[in-house]
């Protein structure tokens, strides 16, 4: 995704290690990255939860490809700390621990207060109009009943602060901790629970309207500290053919 543009796509961390190996030419890292973007966007929606099996078969037999491609996915993904690899059992999503759920929300609640803080510094008028439209998409999702889209607009708005803030190390740091919060929330987002993440974005823009950096960091805190609380641990499986595939693009109502 380049980094000028203007809309969120896919939050996942950038690459820890090396890219795969250009013996494959052009077209096979473009393959590998689309299997690497294809599972972290269904990881971060939950359509993929924590402990689902990652068959180099199946996912060849998905994307066309040799499971050699596969399996330089499944690599970068164990790099990114997304996937597990298993000598003798394969690739699965990786299963946090409770103590690392724990870690990675303080890790959270550090940043993200602090973040707000500076941002109340310098936010302008047109970047607030953007976190109220991101607010408004957000809002869209959740009454259309669009989980894989309300969830990954709720995290992208995390990600956009920073990138208001003009800190994409920042930026790129959120990501990673986002799509490790969505590994260790182990559930599908509630519809209460999507509401509520959602006024407590709201209240947070409105506390960046006032410039009110105290407002600001307390509510971001505490809104991360209820996500934290709201964490049950509900495992489950899916078919990959079906959550690797994109969601379908709404329908265009006819003028």
């Amino acid at each position: 995704m380049p980094r000028s543009s203007p809309s969120l796509k896919v939050i996942r961390p950038a690459p820890a290690g090396p890219r795969p190996p250009a013996g494959g030419g052009d077209d096979a890292l473009t393959t590998t990255r689309r299997i690497v973007d294809a599972v972290s966007a269904a990881i971060v929606e939950r359509r993929l939860m924590p402990g689902t099996k990652l068959a180099e078969q199946r996912i060849a037999d998905i994307f066309k490809v040799s499971r050699t491609i596969v399996r330089q996915a499944l690599n970068q993904l164990s790099r990114d700390r997304l996937v597990a690899l298993e000598p003798g059992r394969g690739a699965f999503v990786r299963q946090p621990s409770a103590e690392e759920a724990r870690q990675v929300f303080e890790a959270r609640a550090m940043i993200e207060a602090g973040l707000v803080k500076r941002l109340c510094e310098g936010l302008t008028d047109v970047q607030l109009a953007r976190l109220r439209a991101h607010l408004a998409d957000e809002a869209t999702a959740i009454a259309r009943t669009d989980v894989p889209g309300r969830t990954r607009l709720l995290a992208d708005f995390h990600v956009l602060l920073a990138r208001l803030l003009g800190n994409e190390v920042l930026a790129e740091l959120l990501g990673d901790l986002l799509s490790r919060s969505s590994l260790v929330s182990l559930m599908m987002q509630s519809a209460h629970s999507a509401e509520a993440s959602h006024a407590e974005h709201v209240a947070i823009v409105d506390a960046l309207a006032r410039r009110d950096s105290r407002a600001a960091a307390r509510l971001m805190s505490g809104h991360l500290g209820n996500v934290e609380r709201n964490l049950r641990l509900h495992p489950r499986t899916g078919d990959l053919a079906e959550v690797l595939q994109p969601p379908p693009a709404p329908k265009k109502k006819r003028a």
